[in-house]
């Protein structure tokens, strides 16, 4: 009796047992340039694990899992951990989202974790290892040409990385500054050229990594948000080899410039012209016609334009007043302007087409434009002259006279008074028909009636796959095995992701054929359930060889061509066992 006592016990511990399964991680607060591991623990053997995004922080190394088994004092106990290296890639409180697992036919959930990143830290070196450090020997640094400018001065802000007895062979933005109340225009850099130059008191050697032109939009304190690199550097040691080569130590420093601040002057108010649109900088300001005296018909251009060194593209042209008589259109505008390291620089302009209505000569009044000029720290205005335009022949303008200006395109034409009256008319019944006791009526009524065996049909099928627990399992693991095949090929140029993808096919291809779960899926108990269901020896072999290699493929470099052809052996041979096991 105490036999089948402890048997009903032992039974029943399985389905007393509490589903664990969470997120660990080794710390809650680490530097900018710490490492962090995350391990996501279950004490059961969940299929499926799906990693979260890791937003904000960067995958060094992993997944690596860890499964355990024990029994012990007539108890068992079950581990299954996957574990990641994360490097984070900025500072606050950056959360790891949830993992999910599946596990009979459940779905779980790991809990949210916050971990808080923050400034970099010293990190202590090892005592045995003496070679050149990168703290002292890696500086990123912003130069910014002006710290006080005026709204709307061009400041240009320059990237260096200064080094020194170390050697650089990759680097990688991390933070990319946004120019927030800045007009920016970044200048390429096509080849990075190795300078000389002094730092910090010392000969360093340095690259110019990156140009920017920046026009502040407004006034007060605008902040620029700081660059931030990881850098591969190649640090010497006092080691040697068997040649007496000085050994190298591959090693990855994260740098940053730092925000910077600018401290931005407003323009006087002392002497603003009334027409000034915010043009800085110093200008030429011409009005221009293609011509001025032309016949009926014909018509000119008349160009606005502003040439020089300054905010070209930043502000408005003025817009010329022309008489009735002469009918302007829009103005098409045209830039040619180059942004060099020193600011814009060019001509920007505004073409009117005019085309004259009557005979006569007719005055376009002279144009004004104001700018800041930044070599005086004053407002200057520029004045167009007086264009007289000439029409030779045509009508002569004695109704245009008296009539208001621009009333003559408001005159309406008599055939057009009437346009906009409907000619299509919509008749509708005076009397409508009442809906209670029509055909629709009792086609409503009845169509819920007639529904009800469907129902009870369909709710009874449904019953009977719900009830079948292998059938189910069988066709859940099939549409996995095709949904990560799929995957997998989809990831085809990005290795890690290709063989996880690959794995996880290959695994739920076994489960839906073999009926097994993961925990049973050893090497030779395949082979052996394979051999017995006459599958052939020959692609049993293939097919365990090739899910060997995913795991050691994931790690080691492999090419575009290798990983081609593992997709195909991997369909091949699941198309060849779903034939012999069907």
């Amino acid at each position: 009796m105490k036999r089948y006592l402890v048997f009903i016990l032992l039974s029943f511990q399985g389905l007393w047992a509490q589903v664990q399964f969470e997120t660990r991680v080794s710390k809650n607060t680490l530097g900018l340039n710490e490492r962090l591991q995350v391990d996501f623990f279950m004490n059961i053997d969940g299929d499926n694990f799906d990693e979260p995004s890791f937003e904000g922080f960067r995958v060094v190394a992993g997944p690596m899992q860890q499964v355990s088994q024990s029994w012990i004092n007539g108890r068992s106990s079950f581990e299954k951990i996957y574990t990641y290296y994360l490097l984070p890639n900025q500072k606050g409180t950056l959360v790891i989202k949830q993992a999910t697992i599946e596990y009979n036919g459940k779905i779980y959930k790991t809990s949210p974790v916050k971990v808080n990143v923050t400034n970099a830290v010293e990190q202590p070196r090892d005592p045995n290892d003496i070679s050149v450090s990168a703290d002292h020997n890696l500086y990123l640094v912003a130069d910014v040409s002006k710290t006080n400018p005026y709204i709307n001065e061009p400041i240009t802000l320059v990237y260096k990385l200064y080094f020194n007895n170390i050697g650089i062979t990759n680097s990688a933005e991390v933070n990319k500054p946004k120019y927030n109340d800045f007009w920016s225009q970044n200048i390429d850099v096509k080849q990075f050229v190795v300078e000389e130059g002094m730092f910090r008191g010392q000969n360093f050697r340095y690259i110019v990594l990156k140009k920017v032109v920046l026009y502040p939009q407004k006034s007060g304190k605008l902040t620029i948000e700081p660059l931030s690199l990881d850098i591969d550097v190649q640090l010497p040691t006092n080691r040697r080899n068997v040649f007496g080569q000085m050994l190298i130590k591959e090693d990855r420093k994260r740098v940053s410039t730092g925000a910077k601040t600018i401290s931005v002057k407003a323009l006087p108010e002392a002497g603003k012209p009334a027409d000034f649109s915010g043009a800085v900088g110093s200008f030429d300001f011409r009005v221009t016609p293609t011509k001025t005296s032309l016949k009926n018909g014909e018509s000119l251009d008349l160009v606005v334009s502003v040439a020089g060194k300054g905010n070209l593209k930043l502000f408005n042209l003025p817009k010329p007043e022309v008489p009735n008589a002469l009918e302007m259109y829009d103005a098409v505008h045209n830039e040619k302007v180059n942004t060099p390291l020193s600011g814009m620089t060019g001509k920007i302009s505004d073409s009117y087409t005019i085309i004259p209505q009557y005979k006569g000569d007719y005055p376009i009044k002279p144009l004004q434009f104001s700018y800041f000029d930044l070599k005086t720290g004053r407002y200057k205005t520029i004045t167009s002259q007086q264009i007289v335009i000439s029409v030779l022949d045509g009508p002569t303008p004695t109704d245009a006279v008296a009539t208001p200006s621009g009333s003559q395109k408001n005159t309406a034409v008599a055939n057009e008074q009437f346009k906009y009256i409907k000619l299509e008319t919509k008749l509708e019944p005076m009397v409508i028909k009442d809906f209670f006791g029509s055909k629709l009526f009792y086609s409503l009524l009845l169509i819920p009636f007639g529904l009800i065996p469907v129902i009870v049909l369909a709710k009874k099928k449904k019953e009977a796959i719900d009830g079948d627990v292998v059938g189910n399992r069988i066709k859940r693991n099939n549409r996995l095995a095709k949904k990560y095949l799929s995957e997998a090929k989809k990831h085809i140029n990005n290795k890690e992701p290709f063989y996880v993808a690959l794995e996880k096919a290959m695994h739920n291809f076994l489960k839906a054929k073999l009926h097994i779960e993961t925990s049973e899926m050893s090497k030779d108990n395949i082979k052996e359930i394979l051999l017995s269901k006459n599958a052939n020896p020959e692609a049993v072999n293939e097919f365990i060889t090739l899910t060997e290699n995913c795991e050691f493929a994931r790690y080691a470099p492999s090419s575009s061509a290798s990983i081609q052809k593992d997709y195909e052996k991997a369909v091949s041979i699941i198309s060849d066992l779903e034939k012999q096991l069907s």
